[in-house]
């Protein structure tokens, strides 16, 4: 099955949200809709979705975020439908999001992935990535409960 990647748009709201659930992305302190909105404010055109192009539905079967801020890039809740792994979509739709990074001069991607997610941590290495060895850092500036 191929992939049609584009960006998000209003419409996949629902769904994006839906399957970030659905691969349990969503955690209490994150409201995933004003994560989006957030998103939406600084380079929408990194937050992308797939539909396989046979799907008659037109249903977001993967989704990721990302990012440029000048210095690296980033990578937030990628997310491939359980129905739809194994065919290749996180790879394309990861390859679509670094290219398009990329080309906004970016010289390194990051991401963080739990160390628990063994599942997950296979996944980037076979696509290239490789742990820096850092402990990552974070400060909530907004609560969103």
């Amino acid at each position: 099955m191929s992939l049609l990647i584009r960006p998000f748009i209003e419409k996949d709201r629902a769904e994006v949200i839906a399957l970030w659930r659905e691969c349990g992305l969503v955690v209490p302190w994150n409201d995933p809709s004003r994560d989006i909105d957030r998103k939406l404010l600084v380079d929408p055109d990194l937050f992308l979705v797939g539909v396989p192009d046979d799907d008659p539905s037109g249903g977001v079967a993967a989704a990721v975020m990302g990012g440029y801020e000048g210095h690296r890039g980033w990578i937030n809740y990628l997310a491939v439908s359980p129905g739809y792994r194994g065919l290749g979509y996180g790879r394309m739709i990861m390859e679509a999001v670094e290219k398009r990074i990329a080309g906004k001069g970016c010289p390194k991607i990051n991401l963080q992935v739990r160390t628990s997610n063994l599942a997950v941590i296979q996944f980037y290495e076979h696509l290239g990535y490789s742990s820096d060895n850092v402990i990552g850092f974070g400060k909530r500036l907004e609560s969103d409960r």
